[in-house]
């Protein structure tokens, strides 16, 4: 801190004095004239932030308000009309413009300033064509390529910031593309814009036989693009080629920190106990201005799958319950035994568990791990504490689960329908979810889109294209796969009756709010069937605030798999 204190001006002042008093009075023009150095974002700020899993548990001091443009149908209006729940969320697009005789679908267009954190595309058929990234009303792009060199491929990074979920999903489909999830921030000062170049692209006037007024496009383009808009005074550094060079070495440990499990723990508290039914064992720890930075966890059981959903794991902090969910649905595994990794949990090849989310308390917290289940189990685990700094910006972890519990796939009147992970009213950040599903059929069940209402907005700021879209995937992929922030352990359920668990975790597209958040998805499926969704929501949040979920031991009682459930086709 800089401290100025009153010269004496009754005397001869000399040189030195004069250039200390022309450097303070430079230095505090400056200071009002750019608000504060803290006040600005750059490429290297973004970067340092994503991989940081201590700063999701403040409340960002450069508030922002996330959003997203989306291939999304634009007949979906409001809940109140026809069309909400529209399908066919692709090759919507904003406008379509010209630019030296070339054709460019414009896929966003945003006043700044802020910086698209998260964007994840596919195509049918229409993946060769140039992506275009503009920035603060320039003519020239800082951005040029194709998609699979842009977002997935070698041109601005490496796994895991620029991947694809590979091919696979036995649908015989030619001519799909990879699923491209791209993770690289883009800054931008006052203006972005995003296009597509694609000569196949036609205006479509009929399909199945509908006419479609506001006209279709085809072949099909899909994409969702997460973006930041900062609040006055933020500023903005837009980035520039040269700045994603510099950076690449920057990029690379970010990569390399986004797989690693290792994180400091300064102490450990270990148990290992048999849980008869109705038993708990009990963590609980009472040390000033501290944080849970690791929690490891292992089941014995005689059913695996079924000790996953009926073991339940449950928390308060500082005498504030926030945390219940079976610790299956907790630790991202559902009641999957596939090993997954991720950048905040991961369940290995021999069972155990891991989270990493940061739980921060003032003084106390206490960790309660019940058996709700009608056999034993051994419960063998370990939580690791770290020092933590409470500001006022800190907020409490939470996670919550609720499960539709043999759930019709359609509604009464035959229409696909909203399902509500969580409501939450107060301020906080919300970092992620999981679904944990089983589908009694081959028909397809994720036509769904993501809606998310903040502060409540009347339209819902992420209004996605897809369940699959929203976890980083497309075209039903049945195969796992693991990347640090979308991963899906089981995807049996995808193409026939089985078991899907898919999660996404966020980071600099995690999603504050002052007031409220509304996350919901739909469930659009392809047939009308029975079903079993579980919907678990991670969060932080400062008190006061309420929840729409509460605890529901009956529906962790509840057998998790087969037929004998009465899930029919």
């Amino acid at each position: 801190m800089v401290k100025f204190r009153r010269l004496n001006t009754g005397g001869e002042r000399n040189d030195a004095c004069r250039a200390l008093v022309l450097i303070c009075v430079v230095g505090f023009c400056c200071m009002l004239l750019c608000g504060s150095c803290g006040k600005s974002v750059s490429l290297d700020d973004l970067i340092e932030e994503m991989c940081d899993r201590d700063r999701l548990s403040f409340f960002p001091e450069k508030e922002f308000k996330h959003l997203q443009f989306s291939s999304y149908n634009p007949a979906s209006v409001s809940p109140d009309q026809e069309g909400w729940y529209e399908n066919f969320d692709m090759s919507h697009f904003l406008r379509v413009e010209t630019h030296l005789g070339r054709r460019e679908f414009v896929l966003m267009d945003t006043e700044g300033p802020g910086a698209i954190v998260r964007w994840w595309m596919t195509f049918y058929r229409a993946q060769h064509g140039i992506l275009r990234v503009y920035m603060d009303h320039d003519t020239i792009p800082v951005l040029e390529g194709a998609p699979d060199e842009l977002l997935s491929g070698p041109q601005l990074a490496s796994p895991p910031l620029a991947v694809s979920v590979q091919q696979g999903a036995p649908l015989g489909e030619e001519g799909r593309d990879y699923d491209h999830n791209f993770y690289v921030p883009l800054p931008f000062a006052s203006h972005c814009k995003v296009t597509y170049e694609n000569d196949s692209i036609v205006l479509l006037h009929n399909l199945e036989g509908t006419y479609i007024e506001e006209g279709y496009y085809w072949p099909d383009v899909f994409y969702n693009i997460g973006y930041r808009l900062y609040k006055k005074p933020v500023e903005v550094v837009s980035v520039t080629r040269k700045a994603l060079e510099k950076a690449r070495p920057k990029l690379e440990e970010a990569g390399r920190l986004l797989e690693d499990h290792r994180v400091e723990s300064m102490f450990e508290e270990a148990f290992n106990q048999v849980l008869y039914p109705g038993d708990s064992a009990l963590v609980s720890v009472h040390r000033t201005h501290s944080a849970i930075s690791q929690l490891k966890l292992a089941l014995e059981a005689e059913d695996m799958a079924q000790a996953m959903r009926s073991v339940v794991l449950k928390a308060s902090f500082d005498g504030y319950r926030t945390i219940w969910a079976p610790v299956g649905d907790f630790f991202g595994t559902g009641y999957s035994l596939n090993p997954h990794q991720s950048w905040m949990n991961h369940r290995d090849d021999k069972g155990s568990m891991e989270s990493l989310w940061l739980m921060p308390f003032r003084d106390s917290c206490q960790l309660v791990v019940t058996n709700h289940g009608k056999f034993p189990v051994r419960v063998k685990g370990s939580v690791g504490l770290k020092s933590y700094r409470w500001s006022s910006h800190s907020m409490y972890f939470g996670t919550s689960w609720h499960e539709y519990h043999q759930i019709q796939s359609r509604d009464s009147a035959g229409s696909p329908f909203d399902l509500n992970f969580i409501d939450i009213k107060g301020k906080g950040v919300y970092v992620g979810d999981q679904l944990t599903l089983y589908n009694s059929t081959y028909h397809w069940w994720g036509e769904g889109d993501e809606k998310i209402f903040v502060d409540g907005e009347e339209f819902p700021s992420s209004f996605g294209t897809g369940s699959e879209d929203y976890y980083g995937y497309s075209f039903a992929r049945s195969q796992p796969f693991s990347h640090p922030f979308v991963c899906q352990p089981e995807g049996t359920g995808n193409t026939s009756r089985g078991l899907t668990v898919n999660m996404r975790h966020r980071s600099l597209d995690a999603i504050p709010f002052s007031s409220s958040i509304s996350s919901n998805i739909e469930l659009w499926h392809w047939a009308n069937v029975t079903m079993n969704i579980a919907l678990t929501a991670y969060w932080y949040v400062s008190v006061p605030f309420e929840i729409n979920r509460t605890p529901n031991i009956q529906a962790v009682q509840f057998p998790v798999t087969g037929l004998a459930k009465g899930l029919e086709e």
